[in-house]
C-alpha cells in the first residue's frame, strides 16, 4: 500500500481532535458550528483555525446542527452484558426506527466521568439531534448535566416519578410485587440479595422490599449484597440456607435467583416447599429453571416508546416533558408456595 493511499483512507477528525486544537471544549466547538452567538469572536477564530488546520468535515456537520435534521439520536449504555441493559438498548433502538429516526448507541463497559465524556464526544460528532443516556450508576445524572450539552437529554434508568425528561419503569413498585407475593403467600420473613450498593436500581428494589414489610409491621428477613451475577446469588444462597427463620428470598434480578437456586439444592432444602424465590427481570431462561422462576417482568418495549418520546418532545419545542413511569408485572411460577407448616 502506498503511503499516498493509505492517507486517502484516514478518519476526519473528530471534533474532540478540534477541541484539543483549539483549547476550547467540544461544546464549544459545537455552537461554533451551529453559529451561535454566545461564543467570543476570538474564541470563534481559534476553533474556525483548527478546523481548517486539521481539515475537519465542517460543512456537514454545520449543516445538520444548525437545522438540528441529522435525523439521529444518540445513545449511552452502561454494562450491555446484562439484560436490562441491553433490552432498553434494543426498545431504544425499535422505537427510534418507528419515528424515522437512526440510533448511535455506545457501550460503557464501566462507567466513569472519562468514559462518559469519551462517549459524549463521539455522539456529538455525530451530529446526534438527543442523547438517551441508559446509565443506572447513581452519579450519572450529575455528571451528564454537568456538561451542559447543546443537544436535549433523556435518562432512562434510575429515575423517579415525576422527573423530568426521564423515562423509567418502577422498581420500588416491581420489588413491592415480589415481596408482596412472598407475604401474602403466609412468609413473614423475606431475605433479599441486592444489586450493586451504587446502581440506583438496585437502591429502588431494596426499598420496595422493605417498604412492603414495614407496611405490615414485619421485620425484613437478612440483607446480602450482590453484584447481579449468579456467583453473587450462589454465595449469599448458602447463607440463606443456614438461617432457619428464612422461608422465603427475594433476589434483584434473576442471574442471582439462579445463583440462590443451586445453592439452596445443594443444601437439601426444596423450592418451593422448604424456600420460596422471587427474582426481578423475567428473562427468557427464567421459565426454564428448576423450578420455574416466579420473577418480575418489565415491559422494556414501553419503556424505549417514552425515551424517545421524550427526546422528540423536546426538539420540538417543550422545554420539560414528564413520563409516567412503566408498570411492572409479577410472572407467578413454580418457585414460590405457601411456607411448610411445622
Amino acid at each position: 500500500m502506498s503511503a499516498s493511499g493509505s492517507r486517502g483512507r484516514q478518519r476526519s477528525p473528530s471534533m474532540a481532535k478540534v477541541a484539543e486544537v483549539a483549547g476550547v471544549s467540544h461544546q464549544t466547538v459545537s455552537r461554533v458550528l451551529n453559529e451561535s452567538p454566545l461564543v467570543k469572536e476570538e474564541t470563534r477564530a481559534r476553533v474556525l483555525d483548527a478546523i481548517e488546520r486539521l481539515g475537519y468535515r465542517r460543512n456537514n456537520a454545520a449543516r445538520m446542527l444548525a437545522t438540528n435534521r441529522s435525523g439521529r439520536i444518540g445513545m449511552i449504555s452502561a454494562h450491555l452484558a446484562l439484560h436490562g441493559p441491553s433490552m432498553i438498548a434494543v426498545s431504544v433502538q425499535e422505537a427510534c426506527h418507528a419515528a424515522g429516526y437512526d440510533l448511535s448507541l455506545v457501550g460503557l463497559s464501566d462507567f466513569s466521568p472519562a468514559s462518559l465524556q469519551g462517549a459524549v464526544d463521539r455522539l456529538l460528532d455525530e451530529a446526534v439531534e438527543a442523547l438517551v443516556v441508559a446509565v443506572a450508576h447513581r452519579d450519572a445524572p450529575a455528571q451528564v448535566f454537568s456538561l451542559e450539552l447543546p443537544v436535549p437529554v433523556v435518562l432512562v434508568q434510575g429515575v423517579s416519578e415525576g422527573q423530568a425528561r426521564a423515562a423509567g419503569i418502577d422498581q420500588v413498585a416491581g420489588a413491592r410485587l415480589a415481596t408482596d407475593h412472598l407475604l401474602d403467600l403466609g412468609h413473614r420473613h423475606v431475605a433479599h440479595v441486592t444489586g450493586p450498593a451504587d446502581w440506583v436500581e438496585a437502591g429502588q428494589r431494596r426499598d420496595g422490599w422493605r417498604g412492603a414489610h414495614e407496611a405490615r409491621a414485619l421485620l425484613p428477613g437478612p440483607e446480602i449484597a450482590g453484584d447481579w451475577s449468579p456467583r453473587s446469588g450462589y454465595e449469599a444462597g448458602l447463607r440463606i440456607a443456614e438461617d432457619p427463620d428464612v422461608t422465603a428470598v427475594f433476589a434483584a434480578n434473576d442471574g442471582m435467583a439462579l445463583g440462590v437456586l443451586k445453592a439452596l439444592h445443594e443444601r437439601g432444602l426444596d423450592v418451593p416447599g422448604r424456600m420460596s424465590v422471587v427474582g426481578f427481570d423475567d428473562i427468557p431462561e427464567a421459565a426454564y429453571f428448576w423450578p420455574g422462576l416466579t420473577t418480575v417482568s418489565q415491559a422494556f418495549s414501553a419503556l424505549g416508546r417514552r425515551a424517545v418520546d421524550l427526546a422528540l418532545r423536546t426538539l420540538g419545542g417543550e422545554p420539560e416533558p414528564v413520563a409516567a413511569l412503566v408498570p411492572p408485572e409479577l410472572v407467578v411460577r413454580s418457585s414460590t408456595a405457601a411456607p411448610r407448616r411445622a
